[in-house]
């Protein structure tokens, strides 16, 4: 938005936060972090997503300057008391998608946005129902879709989320990785 008075930089990698963030309207620069994504164990659901989102903010090294925004992001699978995050490849994200078939999951999304001065923190949760997956469905989408980016092994936006998700409840765009609707509302109040 060209009456936006702050610089964003953007400090994740996703091209699906990038594209979110230019869809709404917003120039900004792309500063991939590289952060740890461990976390404490005591965490559950959304506590998870906020503290690696305020992480990765911390990871940004270079002074915020007084006209500066830094926005980062981390997006969690969270089914049964289990936080599924990225699959480390092909084995880890069947077991996931199996998982996730047939069932309600939430995807929680932490938001760190981050001035010379002020941190605002905030997450966002969807609900998500899937449909029954075949071993032959699950099978394709990981052999042509290499889901291995995605928290939960898979994309709203693509084959799998097309043919598989029933039901959202919630943002679907928080699902993508981004709430931009309260990305855009935290921003509106500076």
């Amino acid at each position: 938005m060209s009456v936006f008075k702050y610089k964003i930089i953007l400090g994740s990698g996703s091209p699906r936060r990038q594209q979110l963030l230019k869809d709404a309207g917003y120039d900004f620069k792309v500063q991939s972090l590289n952060a740890d994504e461990s976390f404490p164990g005591n965490l559950k659901a959304e506590q998870i997503a906020l503290y690696l989102c305020e992480k990765k903010a911390e990871a940004y090294t270079e002074n915020l300057k007084e006209d500066e925004l830094l926005i980062t992001a981390d997006t969690i699978v969270w089914i049964n008391d289990i936080v599924l995050n990225k699959p480390s490849g092909e084995f880890e994200a069947k077991q996931m998608l199996q998982l996730l078939s047939g069932k309600m999951h939430q995807v929680f999304t932490g938001v760190c946005i981050t001035s010379a001065g002020k941190k605002i923190s905030f997450t966002d949760e969807t609900k998500v129902w899937f449909k029954n997956l075949s071993e032959a469905e699950i099978d394709f989408y990981i052999k042509n879709y290499k889901p291995f980016d995605k928290a939960g092994s898979y994309g709203a936006q693509d084959w799998l989320g097309l043919i598989g998700v029933e039901k959202i409840e919630g943002s679907y765009f928080n699902v993508m990785g981004l709430p931009v609707h309260k990305v855009y509302e935290e921003l509106r109040k500076l």
